[in-house]
């Protein structure tokens, strides 16, 4: 544990410490793209933070390599050579279409090609438990099929849910979480070795969102982008797809017996097997949605729009902090829950328990839509969102006022697109009204 730890630490810091520069290097390329109209930040904001999150990445594989209980691990897999070269892979094509803006075609192909060139590398699904059948051994071009469209749904999944400052990283930090407890109690508690590499990714992936986080939280002073985005959600896919490819189910056997029953009574344990994704149920859920609202409105499923839950979240009446908040709740709920269902099926207070949190959980949902409001003669004692408001009087001058402000804001939006400054825009502080950058002071 002191290793894995010791690797999160040093993939956090460098993620950290290179955000800043690689900012200043995304405002000098103009990484910079104009508000469209699904975005809710109201102020050009630099992209490109997956090159940070990138070489956290390769400082974590680095400083494991050359610690004595992990080196074992490049010893005996080639998975972490395998996770490196599809990381790189989507990470270049992320880093492109932060700067170039490219067609959802071509990066579908580049998340099949990347998930490719794992499953060449050794890093692919070769078996699966079913409950009540046994384990199933999968065919070449099962696997490959099966670990591709995990891959893919994965990545996408993460950059679906990447819509509100800071969302998207610590969602995938709550699941890393879970995961590396899963799959450090298979390494540590059943000496299952083969679990060592999903141990490492999950461990990193925490270590490159804990690095992030803080220039990303609301107001954010930089975006991952796609290349952050693909980024983290491949090496997401990679833990799942470790643990199932490379782990053999009947190591987990809970008391002797045929396979079959063995299987059967160990489904708590395969949960994270069979089905990885339940750690990132919000975003897949958010991507199904997405694909069948797109297609029920006869447009392509990779058009963007301003449906999914996080924007719902905001037109309900929740502050972007509040709705990152609630959505970190419901991935930590789902996670951890199937993560504390996998190791004591047979509580019942884990059942009541998740119950009970996701009760409070809706209760902090629809809080916007029952906000009280005091009586009459509390009015003076209470803050003022929850006194009644007296009705505006109508007259000329609030009429002139607003007819003013009518064509104030007809005026702006005739206006051009407004560009970043010459130090460029941050979240903070008024946007820049020069349209000539020569014209533009320069901001500290």
């Amino acid at each position: 544990m002191r290793d894995y730890l010791l690797t999160l630490c040093v993939t956090a810091a460098v993620t950290y410490l290179l955000t800043g520069p690689v900012r200043k290097f995304a405002i000098a390329t103009g990484a910079m793209p104009e508000i469209r109209a699904r975005d809710v930040h109201r102020e050009p904001t630099p992209r490109l933070g997956g090159i940070a999150m990138f070489f956290g990445l390769c400082a974590g594989l680095l400083v494991a390599d050359h610690l004595q209980n992990l080196n074992s691990v490049f010893e005996q897999s080639n998975e972490p050579r395998a996770l490196l070269s599809g990381a790189a892979l989507i990470w270049l094509i992320g880093v492109l279409d932060d700067k170039f803006e490219l067609d959802a075609l071509i990066k579908l192909g580049a998340q099949m090609i990347s998930a490719g060139v794992m499953v060449a590398q050794g890093l692919t699904i070769l078996w699966l438990p079913i409950p009540g059948v046994g384990t199933v051994a999968l065919t070449p071009w099962q696997g490959t099929l099966l670990t591709v469209a995990l891959v893919v749904l994965t990545i996408n999944a993460v950059n679906f849910v990447d819509g509100l400052d800071g969302l998207a990283a610590g969602m995938v930090c709550i699941a890393a979480a879970a995961f590396f407890l899963y799959a450090y109690r298979l390494w540590y508690g059943y000496t299952i070795e083969a679990a060592a590499p999903a141990t490492l990714f999950a461990a990193i992936l925490m270590g490159m969102c804990l690095g992030f986080l803080p220039h990303n939280m609301h107001p954010a002073r930089i975006f991952m982008g796609d290349s952050g985005s693909m980024l983290i959600g491949l090496i997401l896919a990679a833990s799942a797809i470790s643990i199932t490819g490379q782990v053999d189910p009947d190591v987990l056997r809970l008391f002797e017996g045929s396979t079959r029953e063995a299987t059967h009574a160990a489904l708590p344990v395969f949960i994270p097997l069979v089905l990885p994704l339940t750690i990132i149920a919000i975003p897949m859920a958010d991507l199904v949605l997405a694909i069948v609202r797109r297609t029920w409105k006869g447009q392509s499923p990779f058009a963007a729009d301003r449906g999914h839950l996080h924007h719902r979240l905001l037109e309900i009446g929740h502050s972007h902090s509040r709705a990152v908040l609630i959505m970190y709740f419901w991935s930590a709920l789902i996670a951890f829950g199937t993560l504390a269902y996998s190791v004591h099926s047979t509580s019942m207070w884990i059942v009541l328990g998740v119950v009970a949190l996701s009760a409070i959980g809706l209760v902090l949902l629809l809080l916007p839509r029952f906000t009280p409001r005091a009586p009459r003669w509390a009015q003076s004692v209470v803050p003022p969102r929850y006194r009644r408001r007296k009705p505006a009087a109508v007259t000329t001058e609030s009429l002139d006022s607003a007819a003013s402000a009518e064509s104030a804001e007809s005026v702006e939006e005739e206006r051009e697109p407004v560009p970043a400054g010459v130090n460029g825009a941050t979240a903070i502080g008024h946007r820049s009204r020069f349209t000539d950058r020569s014209k533009a002071g320069a901001r500290g």
